[in-house]
């Protein structure tokens, strides 16, 4: 059994996590203030509870493809989620060990989509000749790092990316964004007693000028009630696109989560430890987080 590559895997994690930092000021804003009421004193004392991925059902790319990357560095592939309203397949992947956050990857169900959005997208994405991951020494987190800023297909055109979100934003976020970083999840129940619960941690969140995501509540539960989270709505960024056009879009943003206790591990004095919590994901939290992108919830940012 290959061991895992332990310096690899933080070489690319930082890779991605120092961009995503600089593209949504949340993460600094939030950071900033954690230290100042104490919860943290820096950044690396943030425990990030997964960090995930949105990606095209196409050949050649995909989750197939993607998640070539990760199992390589050690990672497990669990448990399959479908969206049906939004057309997603997704999993996610536990870490090598527990000093390394879990995965999410999506990918859209594009032979789902209509004939138009099939076509824009096949426009872009569907011109490669094999699996750009093949061709990665993926022995290389230099290369494996620099490999999620590269772009596998060109600019789409302000047109193309508005006929793709009004039938799904989330295909018009890929088309722009491809494999850039959708968001990392601060976890909750590692901080002090203080802000320790996802009920706590939203009020210190919004009383810093956080505005979250207020689809399905702004705190979605999962159905055993172990499981909740919340996230920030996704900031505008200026893009600009291959016809020379420029107009604002989502970019990514932060997430949030509280794992509780599995039952029979009740919190009796000290800190449960983290495979005496709920693990996973749950599809209806995670259909509703996915929106923190979408225009419902961007237009209304202050």
């Amino acid at each position: 059994m290959k061991t895992t590559d332990t310096k690899g895997l933080q070489q690319i994690l930082k890779a991605l996590m120092d961009p995503y930092k600089q593209r949504v000021p949340d993460v600094e804003k939030i950071t900033s203030a954690m230290v100042e009421n104490a919860m943290i004193g820096n950044t690396d004392d943030i425990v990030n509870d997964h960090i995930a991925f949105r990606t095209l059902g196409v050949p050649h790319l995909g989750i197939a493809s993607f998640e070539k990357i990760f199992l390589h560095y050690g990672y497990s592939k669990r448990d399959y989620y479908y969206f049906e309203g939004k057309k997603l397949n997704a999993y996610w992947y536990a870490p090598p060990s527990p000093d390394f956050p879990r995965i999410f990857i999506s990918e859209l169900r594009v032979d789902d989509m209509s004939e138009e959005v099939q076509g824009i997208i096949h426009k872009y994405a569907g011109n490669l000749k094999g699996d750009p991951v093949d061709q990665l020494d993926l022995d290389n987190p230099q290369e494996v790092g620099d490999f999620f800023y590269k772009p596998l297909w060109q600019l789409p055109t302000l047109p193309d990316f508005n006929a793709l979100a009004k039938e799904s934003e989330y295909a018009a976020w890929v088309i722009y964004n491809r494999y850039y970083l959708n968001h990392y999840t601060i976890s909750v129940h590692d901080l002090p007693e203080t802000y320790n619960t996802i009920e706590k941690f939203n009020t210190f969140l919004e009383s810093i000028g956080i505005q979250l995501n207020s689809s399905g509540g702004k705190i979605k539960t999962s159905a055993d009630g172990l499981l909740k989270q919340s996230s920030s709505i996704a900031h505008m960024i200026d893009a600009e696109f291959a016809d020379g056009e420029t107009s604002k879009i989502a970019g990514s943003y932060v997430e949030f989560a509280e794992r509780l206790p599995l039952p029979g591990h009740v919190k009796q004095s000290g800190l449960v430890e983290r495979a005496q919590r709920r693990d996973g994901f749950e599809s209806a939290n995670a259909d509703k987080i996915f929106e923190s992108t979408y225009s419902e919830q961007t237009k209304t940012l202050k």
